[in-house]
């Protein structure tokens, strides 16, 4: 219906809207989305569900979901890179002066972040590819650890869980093992005591208890 707003057939930014429907309008969603945000991609659904190969894989890896997490971005992503990509900036091209086509200028741009990211997703789902059950120590601190420490300066219990970056979430207690305090619980035991520094000055802990992923499978 004419006038009525319809959604943007590049989903690179949730509230992307447009009237009419044409080509310049089309890319210019781009626009919209490199000025709103530091860095716009796209984040693919739930592919299918998992299946009993599937179940049996994610119980022996515990990344398994985060490993098909990115494994589904990276693929979003290449078909934007090599299908939708250019064929946007062909349709660019054909309105002619590319030295002041904007809508030349954002597709380009766009297709350069989409390889970077492509790139930071590649090195990291390696990264998590070398992580797996048999290499996680059974008699210290690792990946899916829960530990309790005492917080010595302020004589409190606390109970952390050893995660991916990709995992953290510091209000639930789930820590990463690339943050401060996370790389400094690792390779611990109980009776252990710890100092770490962090952006709000220096920490020092005991471990108290430790469950290791082992123990919880």
């Amino acid at each position: 219906m004419k006038g009525v707003p319809r959604p943007c057939r590049l989903p690179r930014h949730p509230t992307c809207q447009f009237s009419g429907g044409t080509k310049t309008s089309r890319l210019s969603s781009i626009m919209f989305a490199s000025a709103g945000a530091a860095a716009p991609y796209r984040i693919s659904g739930i592919r299918g569900t998992f299946g009993a190969k599937n179940m049996s894989e994610a119980m022996s890896d515990p990344l398994a979901k985060i490993k098909q997490k990115l494994q589904d971005e990276i693929e979003s992503l290449s078909h934007e890179l090599n299908v939708e990509l250019p064929k946007e900036i062909a349709v660019a091209r054909a309105h002619g002066d590319l030295s002041e086509n904007a809508e030349y200028k954002y597709a380009k741009e766009r297709q350069g972040y989409v390889n970077a990211r492509m790139g930071q997703l590649k090195k990291r789902l390696g990264d998590l590819g070398m992580l797996n059950l048999t290499n996680i120590p059974k008699d210290r601190s690792g990946y899916g650890s829960r530990i309790v420490v005492l917080d010595v300066q302020k004589d409190k219990k606390i109970e952390y869980k050893l995660v991916s970056s990709e995992e953290g979430d510091v209000e639930k207690g789930l820590i990463s093992t690339t943050s401060p305090i996370g790389k400094a619980l690792l390779n611990r035991k109980v009776g252990d005591e710890i100092e770490v520094t962090t952006p709000a000055g220096k920490k020092e802990f005991e471990v108290l208890k430790l469950v290791t992923i082992h123990d919880d499978i």
